[in-house]
C-alpha cells in the first residue's frame, strides 16, 4: 500500500506508535473487483490500444467513490480470448493476470498483447473467469466482468446463457461491449448477454482515437510522477525487476499518443491508495502488519541502505514515506484542479463512445447500487 497520502490517510490508516512517520492500514477497506476480457483476434488492435491508454482512467474513477466513508481497493483481472495462437483445447482463452492490485503488471501485460485471427467464445471465457478468479462472497463488493469484442456472442460450445445465469446467481454483473454498431451487437446477442446478468450493453468505435483534453496541470503532474519514483526502495529478489517495470510503464504511457492522456492518468493512479507495491517497496511493505525490516537480508536492501544500522534504515524509510506523501498530495491537488478545468472544456465537446467513456458510465451506475457514493 502506498505511503500515508494526505488525501486518504485519515480515512484509511492508523498511526504506528513505534514508528509515528509510518502508518498501518486499517483492515476491511471496501472492495471493487473487475475482470476485463478482451477479444484479441485480428481486427481488435484498436480495442487493445484504447485499453492501454484508459486502464488508469477507469481505475482512477474509484478514487472518487466512497463506501462507508472509505475509498475502495480496486482489484483488476485481465483475460484475452479469440486468438489462434492460444490453445484450442482451452477455448482460445488465456488468463493473463488474476484479480490483482499490481497495476504495473497489468499495464505491462496490456502493452505486450498482440492480435491474431481466431474463434471468439464469449460464453466460455465468462465461465472461465467465474470459475478461476478469487471472487469475494461479500454482497457489498462491486463485482463485474467487462467483456469486449465484435464477433457473435453465441460462438463456441459453452452457452453464453448458462454463463450469464451462473454469474448473476453469484452476484457478479456481466457488462458487454460490442465493438461495432448497435444494431449488429443486438442481433448477435451482445445485448442479451448483458441483460441476462444485470449488466449493461455498450457499443464503441474501437478504431476511434480517445479524445484527451490537455490541461494546464498536465506537465507538472507528469514531472511529479517521475519524482515519485525516487521514493521507492526496491528490496528482495524481485525488487529490481519490479522497480524497472514501474519506470517502463511510465514510459509506455508517455509513448502512447499524447491525445490519450495515459501518462497523466497513470500519474494520478500512482498518487492514490490503489497503487501499492508492498511486495517489493520498503515504504509500502513497512505498512504491512507482518513486515519485519530486520528479517530482510542486507544484500537484498537498496545499496544505499546496506551499511546502515537498523535504526537508520527505519529513519531512511520514514524520510522516503514523508517525501512520497508530499508528492502524492501535490499530484492529487493538481488533479482536482485539472478535473474542474476538464469539466468546463467537456461542455464544449461532444461525448465519444470510447472504452473509457462507456465503462465509467456503467461502473458508476452499478457500484452505486452497492452503496458506493461518487463525487
Amino acid at each position: 500500500m502506498t505511503a500515508a497520502s494526505l488525501v486518504f490517510a485519515s480515512a484509511a490508516f492508523a498511526k504506528d506508535e513505534a514508528n509515528p512517520q509510518i502508518t498501518k492500514p486499517v483492515p476491511a477497506r471496501p472492495l471493487v473487483q473487475l475482470a476485463i476480457l478482451l477479444d484479441t483476434s485480428g481486427s481488435m488492435q484498436g480495442l487493445i490500444e484504447q485499453a492501454k491508454g484508459q486502464l488508469w482512467k477507469i481505475v482512477n474513477e474509484f478514487l472518487k467513490a466512497k463506501q462507508d466513508g472509505q475509498t475502495p481497493e480496486v482489484q483488476v483481472a485481465l483475460y484475452e480470448y479469440g486468438k489462434s495462437s492460444l490453445s484450442g483445447s482451452s477455448g482460445w482463452i488465456r488468463q493473463i493476470v488474476p484479480l490483482s492490485t499490481d497495476l504495473d503488471k497489468i499495464s505491462e501485460e496490456l502493452f505486450a498483447l498482440k492480435t491474431d485471427g481466431g474463434d471468439e467464445y464469449c460464453g466460455w471465457v465468462i465461465k472461465d473467469a467465474l470459475n478461476n478468479l478469487q471472487w469475494s462472497k461479500d454482497t457489498k463488493v462491486y463485482r463485474a466482468i467487462i467483456i469486449a469484442g465484435n464477433e457473435p456472442f453465441t460462438q463456441g460450445p459453452v452457452s453464453y446463457v448458462d454463463s450469464g445465469k451462473a454469474a448473476i446467481t453469484r452476484g457478479i454483473i456481466v457488462n458487454t461491449i460490442h465493438c461495432g454498431d448497435e444494431a449488429t451487437g443486438i442481433n448477435t446477442k451482445w445485448q442479451d448477454g448483458a441483460v441476462l446478468a444485470d449488466g449493461k450493453y455498450m457499443v464503441i468505435d474501437h478504431n476511434r482515437a480517445v479524445v484527451h483534453i490537455e490541461a494546464p496541470q498536465d506537465k507538472e503532474i507528469a514531472k511529479l510522477s517521475t519524482e515519485l519514483n525516487g521514493t521507492y526502495l526496491a528490496f528482495g529478489v524481485e525488487g529490481v525487476v519490479a522497480y524497472k517495470r514501474q519506470a517502463a510503464q511510465d514510459q509506455n504511457a508517455m509513448l502512447l499518443a499524447p491525445a490519450s492522456g495515459a501518462a497523466v492518468q497513470r500519474a494520478v493512479a500512482k498518487s492514490s491508495v490503489n497503487y501499492r507495491n508492498s511486495s517489493w517497496d520498503l515504504v509500502d511493505a513497512s505498512m504491512e502488519e507482518d513486515f519485519k525490516l530486520g528479517e530482510v537480508k542486507a544484500e537484498h536492501l537498496p545499496a544505499e541502505m546496506q551499511k546502515m544500522s537498523e535504526t537508520k534504515r527505519k529513519m531512511f524509510i520514514e524520510k522516503k514515506a514523508k517525501e512520497r506523501t508530499e508528492l502524492q498530495a501535490k499530484i492529487q491537488s493538481l488533479s482536482t484542479e485539472r478535473e474542474k478545468y476538464i469539466a468546463e472544456q467537456r461542455k464544449q465537446n461532444a461525448a465519444t463512445n470510447t472504452l473509457d467513456a462507456v465503462v465509467i458510465g456503467a461502473v458508476r451506475e452499478q457500484a452505486s447500487k452497492r452503496d458506493f457514493d461518487f463525487e
